[in-house]
């Protein structure tokens, strides 16, 4: 497939289920594609595909940003979290008529399920044209396909004759289903797409390739009847091995539709090409200023240094107390200049009121109050854990109006206490997997009410872990994760509501992540990977490099943290730092990530003869020392003036417009 088939694959992409209206917009949003496309075709054919994978940018249409000047921002109290972009909520889609198995044609009408999930009457064309899968438009019949195991399948067409589908029928045990053979490299990342249907009510389905060895999930939908679900996620593999595709489901009862079928690969250069371009794209922007004197005379040949004060974009590591007893901990931490961080159990409310009525804050305030002087965001973590495993004592000996008084009593305590002082809670942790408080207290309570009642303002995160970190876990599946989302809604609370992914890896999916963040991007709302680490392997640094990489070549990222709290007796799962607090390989790897994307080098220029200076910068809060003699003596700061601008991803003035200071 040559290069701009695959860029039109890639402007129809869908990441995850969307409306009607999403994927009206996917077909806009074409500006990307065609910059990517004018480089492709000034290389060799053989280089044609590169950095053609789709990221979930291409479904939300984003404001054209550009440099903001103005007075000098300060950030308050460490609150200010700088510039950011602005989200809208997307309102519920109505249902709409479907018809089963409907053809493919320009209209996508589609209906909400339940659980927010957007399921389209009408499949979309196949990503990438398929990539290296066979008949994925059932064109040439079953050709290509096979029953898996001892599977029924057959070929189908819809009802109006414009949708070809391949069915499972008469399924008696869970793999039940179509299958394709592939032969899958390693050291590749295989992106993996299809469209699902069932006959009759819904089924949770998951993809796998089975080979010699094991089995792959390659991703997870809830697939419908009467419409076309999204199964979107992606392998790689340590040996280079034959594979079959086939589809599973507990549901037996039910026939299984398949259509649109995708396998592309990538080498890990293009991956990562495809990263430097986004990161290019979403986080920075071009910068134009031209200086001018009180008389407006355009001062010419005028040397400044522009320097990143406040980066938008948030990257932090967990602390623990051991940062107020242990000298040597804090001058290591503030040395990194991270610009959040979450106490690792400071804050929870077993840390907080061990024995019952005697609550105590001091190491709380004690890290706030650290954090402060550092200039640190922090991240409130968490106001209630749902894991049983991990309530204070006593509450459990509480019942009915005792134990739902002890709930609201720590609610308004903690949440008051620091209200203002958080840029976010993670406010019922874990809440996809466990149910401790909502089975005690019953339906009708909205704890998320609850929490901003007493705090209408900072953002309340769900906060769970194998959403973007492991296929199999059906419990915390991006659809899993939307579907609670939707419950929230639907039980009252319409406040600031975040997406918080704990990021526990083992052996990243880079294609799972990037597939499940597209998905949960489609509902606009701030993304964090909260509590970053990867197991320990030889290769734990790289894996660490790739995992903090990806979420910050997400548009729909805002924040990485690491779990990483240093304690004498070793770190929750991973440290950046020995004993002596020298790095280990993973704290380069922060480091690197810092220099890079958080605390960039200064930018020393002079203006063109009318005064003009360009630059391409990342998002964040600048300031600007200007100097009209020469460069050293602006260097030690003498004879210069400052001032500050904003570079933003979003501006309602038009892009590249010149931005005038009057020096």
């Amino acid at each position: 497939m040559d290069g701009m088939s695959l860029l039109q694959s890639q402007m129809v992409e869908i990441q995850g289920h969307m409306s009607r209206v999403d994927a009206e917009r996917l077909e806009q949003v074409d500006s990307f594609a065609m910059q990517i496309q004018a480089v492709e075709d000034a290389k060799a054919a053989a280089n044609k595909k590169k950095n053609l994978i789709s990221r979930g940018d291409d479904n939300v249409k984003k404001g054209e940003g550009s440099s903001r000047c103005g007075s000098r921002s300060r950030r308050d109290g460490g609150v200010s979290t700088g510039t950011r972009s602005k989200r809208k909520q997307t309102s519920d889609e109505s249902d709409r008529t479907i018809k089963r198995g409907g053809g493919r044609n320009s209209d996508r009408g589609g209906r909400t399920g339940g659980s927010g999930r957007v399921c389209l009457a009408k499949p979309l064309k196949p990503q990438y044209g398929g990539g290296i899968a066979m008949n994925t438009e059932l064109d040439n019949g079953i050709d290509g396909w096979v029953a898996f195991e001892d599977s029924k399948i057959e070929y189908r067409v819809s009802d109006d004759g414009n949708n070809k589908f391949i069915a499972a029928h008469q399924r008696t045990r869970a793999f039940h289903s179509p299958s394709q053979n592939f032969f899958l490299e390693k050291d590749k990342i295989y992106t993996f797409s299809a469209w699902l249907q069932v006959s009759s009510g819904n089924a949770s389905i998951y993809a796998i390739f089975k080979s010699p060895s094991g089995y792959h999930k390659a991703g997870i939908t809830v697939a419908q009847s009467g419409c076309w679900s999204m199964l979107k996620g992606g392998l790689s593999i340590n040996v280079s091995e034959s594979a079959q595709l086939y589809f599973e489901s507990d549901n037996i009862n039910t026939e299984i539709w398949v259509d649109s079928v995708s396998l592309q690969p990538f080498t890990l250069d293009e991956w990562r090409s495809h990263i430097d371009q986004s990161v290019e794209k979403e986080r920075k922007n071009h910068v134009k200023l031209r200086l001018v004197d009180v008389n407006g005379k355009p001062l010419a040949n005028t040397h400044i240094k522009i320097s990143l004060r406040v980066p938008q974009f948030q990257f932090g590591c967990a602390s623990n107390s051991f940062i107020l007893s242990n000298s040597a901990y804090r001058q290591w931490f503030a040395s990194k200049r991270f610009t959040v961080t979450t106490f690792e159990n400071e804050m929870k409310w077993y840390s907080t009121e061990v024995t019952q009525g005697r609550e105590d804050y001091t190491v709380a305030d004690g890290m706030l109050n650290w954090a402060k002087s550092q200039s640190l965001s922090v991240r409130g973590h968490n106001v209630l854990w749902d894991d049983p495993k991990y309530q204070v004592s006593w509450l459990n000996s509480l019942s009915g109006k005792h134990f739902y008084e002890a709930v609201d009593k720590r609610i308004k305590s903690i949440v008051k206490r620091y209200s203002g002082k958080l840029i976010a809670w993670d406010a019922v942790n874990e809440n996809l997997h466990f149910n401790y408080f909502e089975s005690r207290l019953g339906k009708k309570i909205n704890l998320f009410n609850m929490i901003n009642s007493y705090d209408n303002h900072t953002p309340l995160f769900l906060n769970d872990y194998n959403t973007i970190e492991e296929p199999s876990d059906k419990a915390s599946s991006p659809d899993a994760y939307m579907q609670k989302i939707r419950q929230i809604r639907d039980n009252g609370y319409h406040g600031p509501l975040g997406i918080g992914l704990e990021s526990h890896f083992n052996t990243p999916n880079l294609a799972y992540m990037r597939a499940s963040i597209d998905k949960l991007a489609t509902l606009s709302f701030p993304i964090w990977l909260t509590e970053i680490d990867v197991g320990s392997s030889p290769d734990q640094a790289n894996l660490l490099d790739q995992v903090l990489r990806e979420g910050h070549g997400h548009p729909a990222v805002e924040g990485l943290v690491i779990w990483a709290g240093w304690k004498p007796t070793g770190c929750y799962r991973m440290c950046l730092t020995d004993n002596n607090f020298n790095n280990l390989p993973t704290g380069d790897v922060a480091d690197r990530f810092l220099r890079e994307f958080i605390h960039t080098d200064d930018h020393l220029g002079v203006t063109d003869d009318m005064g003009y200076f360009e630059a391409r910068l990342f998002h964040g809060e600048y300031s600007m020392r200007v100097n009209n003699t020469t460069l050293e003596c602006y260097m030690n700061l003498n004879e210069t003036k400052e001032f500050g601008f904003n570079v933003t991803n979003h501006s309602e003035k038009p892009r590249h417009q010149v931005q005038l200071i009057t020096v």
